[in-house]
């Protein structure tokens, strides 16, 4: 996956694309800034990075709609995933707040049944809650 060509290539946009684009889940902008800061214990980053400038980035990379943005149900922190071609849908465990991916969209092959004909769909999100096998038995 390559840098996108429209927006302005600096250090900091480059390693929070790369966090991003290796990551297999959404990641919360404190997540993102965890792995920057461990890179920089590493020694493969240069200068530093402050929590502020995970924000701004972000906020690029979703106006130029290369990044999903979303908030789970009772919590204060919006998670951001990169856009592959292709959305995903998640089970969320109420407990741990583990991410489950699912098996693809519900709506991928059929319109929802709506009481109105004349609206026109042009995104949809879907979050599932309950609790995961291991908080169930925990």
């Amino acid at each position: 996956m390559e840098f996108p060509s429209d927006i302005k290539r600096t250090k900091q946009r480059e390693e929070i694309f790369r966090v991003l684009s290796q990551a297999s889940e959404p990641m919360s902008a404190q997540d993102i800034y965890q792995h920057l800061v461990q890179a920089m214990g590493k020694g493969s980053l240069s200068g530093s990075f402050a929590i502020s400038t995970v924000y701004r980035v972000l906020a690029v990379f979703e106006e130029k709609g290369y990044v999903n943005k979303s908030t789970l149900m009772g919590e204060d922190m919006s998670y951001y995933e990169w856009v592959r071609g292709q959305h995903k849908h998640y089970a969320v465990c109420l407990k741990c707040h583990r991410l489950i991916p699912l098996k693809g969209c519900p709506f991928e092959h059929g319109r929802p049944d709506l009481d109105e004909e004349d609206f026109v769909i042009t995104g949809h999100r879907l979050e599932l809650y309950g609790y995961c096998g291991d908080c169930m038995q925990g």
